[in-house]
């Protein structure tokens, strides 16, 4: 059966705790809750990861099968990781990049996603409710893929 990852990079496990104003006061596993009921309720089987090693996070999307749908918060590595681009590219999983705060509106150097380019969308500046959107998205998608 298809699955829906939900991946997210360095630090996403500080939530609540780091920088409030730009991530909120909601924890890692807070959001995780709500995403894997918004897909429990639709009858997707999903996953929520969280790694502070970029290896870990490109064996990750290296394992994705064909059927998979990503949903991604590359962290600090948004910026960066061309590896982690590479990567989706390589395995052609439809991804959507989630940021919980606006990439666009912060220092500059975070405006700009090597990640992006190989997503079919991003979602930035939502909070939490990003990744709520996101697996909404992912649910649709993969619905209309099965539905094909």
């Amino acid at each position: 059966m298809a699955m829906i990852w939900v991946f997210n990079g360095p630090n996403i496990n500080l939530l609540g705790l780091r920088e409030p104003e730009h991530y909120g006061s909601r924890t890692l596993t807070q959001i995780n809750e709500e995403v894997l009921v918004t897909a429990n309720l639709a009858g997707m089987k999903a996953e929520c990861r969280q790694t502070n090693h970029e290896g870990d996070l490109l064996d990750w999307i290296q394992a994705l099968t064909s059927d998979d749908f990503l949903i991604l918060n590359p962290g600090a590595w948004t910026h960066t990781s061309y590896a982690i681009r590479d990567a989706i590219s390589a395995v052609k999983i439809p991804t959507v990049e989630v940021h919980l705060s606006n990439i666009h509106a912060r220092e500059a150097f975070r405006a700009n996603s090597v990640i992006a380019p190989v997503c079919i969308g991003q979602v930035s500046g939502l909070g939490a409710e990003g990744y709520v959107l996101a697996m909404r998205y992912a649910i649709k998608y993969q619905v209309g893929r099965a539905e094909a």
